[in-house]
């Protein structure tokens, strides 16, 4: 392009030379003229064109140098996020497993018969929001109505039944148990903006429901070093999801007691009766 403008411009200074020479000589011609005239407005026009077009050049030269520079930082940076993110992901999946071979470890069963009627009367206290299993030492928070959608802050109504709860985890009979709280969600797809950026995942959600429950609990004297918090998000359903993903069902908390690994040393030897045990009915947990 610079090698045009140099012979534009060479064309455009033998033109305007020419014109004046040709002219003084007196043997120039109107038509030879004006001829040479248009020729020298037309190279000026087209020499002001190119060097018009080769600044335009170098101004686009310049802008995508320093966008290349600007690019180059931001994949550096993007990259640098996204090792962060690996790590992040790497250190969950640990924890993850580490929690699953702690609960699997556990020993879920049947609570002592003390603790079972007060657990039993628990659940007959507040029988929308709570359903116990008796088999397992399980109460069943329904979520929906303990948390609003797509938060984790506990609900008034659920901290009532929190608070019941707490008077039977505090009481001595349940004093040797520990306090397993599982968060559970369906398998529906989290779609409001502000709840994602809260809580990302539905695991995340089940996750931070099951914090907040102990944190209730605690808060009513419930000691942190009997309790533990776990989120499952939509992998442990109770009932298969719907396609849409929107199952009430599978919304909930569930708390267990588990006997404490240190019960045994506080615990009193009583004396031994063989009782034959009423078989108790089967509780369906899905209702």
């Amino acid at each position: 392009m610079f090698a045009s403008i140099s012979r534009a411009a060479r064309l455009t200074l033998a033109a305007a030379v020419l014109l004046p020479a040709v002219f003084l000589t007196g043997c120039i011609g109107q038509g030879q003229y004006d001829r040479l005239y248009e020729t020298n407005r037309s190279l000026t026009a087209r020499n002001a064109d190119l060097t018009r077009e080769r600044d335009e050049a170098r101004a686009q030269a310049d802008l995508l140098r320093r966008n290349y520079g600007n690019h180059a930082g931001a994949m550096s940076e993007l990259e640098k996020q996204n090792a962060d993110l690996r790590k992040q992901l790497d250190q969950a999946l640990a924890d993850y497993k580490d929690l699953g071979d702690r609960l699997a470890s556990m020993k879920f069963g049947p609570v002592d018969a003390q603790t079972d009627r007060a657990l039993e009367a628990l659940a007959a206290q507040f029988p929308d929001l709570i359903k116990y299993d008796s088999s397992r030492g399980m109460l069943r928070f329904a979520s929906d109505l303990t948390f609003d959608s797509g938060s984790d802050l506990v609900k008034e109504n659920a901290k009532a039944a929190l608070g019941a709860l707490a008077q039977v985890l505090t009481s001595s009979s349940a004093a040797n148990y520990d306090v397993v709280v599982e968060g559970h969600t369906d398998s529906q797809r989290i779609a409001n903006p502000a709840t994602a950026r809260e809580h990302k995942t539905n695991r995340r959600l089940s996750a931070h429901r099951a914090v907040s429950v102990i944190g209730e609990l605690a808060t009513l004297g419930v000691t942190n070093e009997r309790m533990m918090a776990a989120g499952w998000g939509e992998y442990r359903p109770s009932v298969p999801n719907t396609t849409s993903g929107n199952t009430p069902q599978n919304r909930r908390v569930e708390i267990f007691l588990v006997r404490s690994s240190n019960a045994a040393a506080t615990t009193t030897t009583e004396p031994t009766t063989t009782v034959t045990p009423t078989p108790e009915p089967e509780v369906d947990m899905s209702k």
